[in-house]
């Protein structure tokens, strides 16, 4: 097991941590999931992938699965993972959600990538940084309302050319934008608490993954 920073479960090969002891994290989880998850190379970008037919460690931010087993992967330490699902089950698909994904648009093409009509879709936001802790700088809300006016109600002044944004009020904005009404979660702050991961309250820090899949009926 990882230890130090990294304690207990650090599941990403990227952050500094010792590389054998993120084989054997892996190795833990891999022991309650159907299959290996598939894991990404996440930039903060807009790329969406299938996993059925993804190359391992592919550079990309939003993951789908039409395929029973096939496990969607994201992993982060204040960035949301935003889970989604079209309601009977058909396909899953996750995204990882940090200002720069939600600003170029993640949401709106994971939702597009799973290729079902929005209303029939639900999501649930999990653990992330929260609005009272997520201070940011012009430059970052301008990436937002330069392009859509209406995000400017999720960041709060906190400062001279700083503000407080709220990743979750503007996930949650996206998704509707992008036809998803059924939206859950959002409850959690990872700066805040201690169970999570948090580059901003930590910095050398550990990645917690959030997994989807489709069970086989």
């Amino acid at each position: 097991m990882s230890s130090g920073k990294f304690a207990s479960l650090n599941l990403s090969a990227r952050v500094g941590d010792d590389a054998d002891c993120v084989v054997r994290n892996r190795a833990v989880l891999r022991a309650c999931l159907p299959e290996e998850p598939t894991w990404m190379k996440q930039v903060h970008g807009t790329t969406v992938i299938d996993v059925a037919g993804a190359a391992r460690d592919a550079e990309a931010d939003g993951a789908v699965t039409r395929r029973p087993s096939r496990v969607c992967t994201v992993t982060t330490a204040d960035c949301l993972p935003v889970f989604l699902s079209e309601r009977s089950g058909r396909v899953a698909g996750i995204a990882h959600a940090g200002w720069r994904g939600l600003a170029g648009g993640i949401v709106e093409n994971t939702v597009r990538a799973m290729g079902m009509p929005p209303g029939d879709l639900i999501a649930y936001i999990g653990p992330g940084i929260g609005a009272d802790r997520y201070e940011v700088g012009e430059e970052v809300r301008e990436a937002f309302v330069g392009k859509d006016p209406g995000a400017g109600a999720f960041f709060a002044p906190a400062g001279v050319g700083k503000y407080f944004a709220d990743l979750y009020g503007l996930a949650r904005r996206y998704l509707a934008a992008a036809g998803v009404s059924g939206v859950f979660g959002g409850g959690f702050c990872t700066a805040r608490d201690e169970r999570f991961f948090s580059y901003r309250r930590d910095r050398t820090t550990g990645r917690m993954a959030s997994l989807i899949w489709l069970e086989d009926d």
